[in-house]
């Protein structure tokens, strides 16, 4: 049993940390486009009042003070409409303003040891409860609605670790100073204390579901699919199988979990997006602000503001990263978790045949 566990914690751990690097920009496009607020009706608007306002100005300083503002601000009514349209309008502004490709790769160390740390975190603690929930019950079956609750209760088990490193990578991404990552650590330290790691943490109560969702989907159709396989297989072969069929019976394939993978994170991420759009803006536009609202009332804010649209700003590249990460992820997983099994079985077969030759 501790072994299995150790498989199925190393596999997620590699998997996670393999997902979230090689699929970072996406995440950088995501947050940043999750987090702007709503545009001005018009992107110049702004500059064009303020510009009257600095040539009646008969202060040279005061003038180019004006300048620099009209300029950030007409930048960042640009960042603003193109978080609207599309993340390759975003892509592009930030490839032409922030110095090339190094800003969609800010942070992503931090972000693979999160993605790492949750995942290993998440599959120990979802793997120990599933172990109890059959021991408990005498069934290895487990329904829908259990996989659903034992999956939100390992969800809630990692966030005291993860959620202060996802509020850390979230300001590093959203940042224009900038600033490294232990600058903003020690910002939120001084300014919010503890709890500043903390923001948005009521939005897991609805967020919880979300892995919960998609770890669900992949296993109750895993299942099926194994399922189908070992009867297919068992009468063709019609005896004895090698323990290296039953190793292969126990997971999936490369590409079948890679389909899986993204068909279980979409339903997943249509389902909870606009709270986890929601949570980045409590970490990042209203994390200074004095009175934050409650997560019903951005999601209402967000929906009076832009319809259903306002609810999916920036589920473009949350769709493509989370599609592809939660593929790549129970794919390499999958091949990870199959080679652990095999080097345990084997030990375990040589185990036997030493016991059976020292008994002769």
């Amino acid at each position: 049993m501790p072994e299995r566990v150790a498989s199925e914690v190393l596999s997620a751990m590699v998997g996670g940390m393999f997902s979230a690097s090689a699929l970072y920009p996406l995440e950088v496009l995501k947050t940043r486009m999750q987090a702007e607020a709503k545009p001005s009706s018009n992107p110049q608007e702004e500059t064009v009042t303020n510009e009257t306002s600095s040539t009646a100005s008969n202060n040279n300083d005061e003038t180019e003070s004006n300048s620099t503002t009209n300029e950030k601000q007409t930048l960042k009514n640009q960042y603003t409409h193109a978080a609207t349209e599309g993340m390759s309008s975003y892509a592009s502004l930030m490839y032409q303003h922030e110095g090339g490709i190094a800003p969609f790769y800010a942070g992503v160390g931090t972000s693979a040891v999160q993605s790492a740390t949750e995942k290993a975190l998440y599959f120990f603690a979802y793997t120990f409860l599933k172990n109890g929930y059959v021991n408990l019950t005498g069934s290895s079956n487990i329904g829908t609605i259990s996989n659903l609750i034992l999956g939100c209760m390992a969800e809630w088990t990692h966030l005291p670790v993860t959620l202060p490193i996802d509020c850390v990578t979230t300001a590093i991404q959203t940042d224009d100073k900038n600033r490294g990552a232990f600058v903003l650590l020690g910002n939120i330290l001084s300014e919010k204390g503890i709890g500043g790691f903390y923001k948005g943490i009521q939005a897991y109560t609805v967020l919880c579901l979300k892995p919960a969702i998609q770890y669900t989907v992949y296993e109750q159709v895993k299942k099926i699919v194994l399922a189908t396989r070992r009867v297919n297989r068992a009468a063709a072969a019609g005896g004895g199988r090698s323990s290296a069929i039953v190793v292969e019976d126990e997971s999936l394939g490369a590409a079948e979990a890679f389909l899986l993978g993204m068909v279980a994170r979409v339903v997943a991420t249509m389902l909870t997006y606009p709270y986890l759009r929601a949570k980045v803006m409590l970490q990042s536009t209203y994390g200074n602000a004095k009175v934050k609202p409650t997560i019903p009332q951005m999601i209402s804010e967000q929906f009076s503001e832009g319809g259903v649209w306002g609810l999916y700003q920036g589920i473009g590249p949350e769709l493509t990263r989370g599609v592809f990460s939660a593929a790549l992820m129970m794919m390499v997983k999958e091949r990870i978790g199959v080679m652990v099994r095999a080097l345990i079985d084997g030990r375990e077969e040589q185990q036997k045949q030493l016991i059976n030759n020292r008994g002769r």
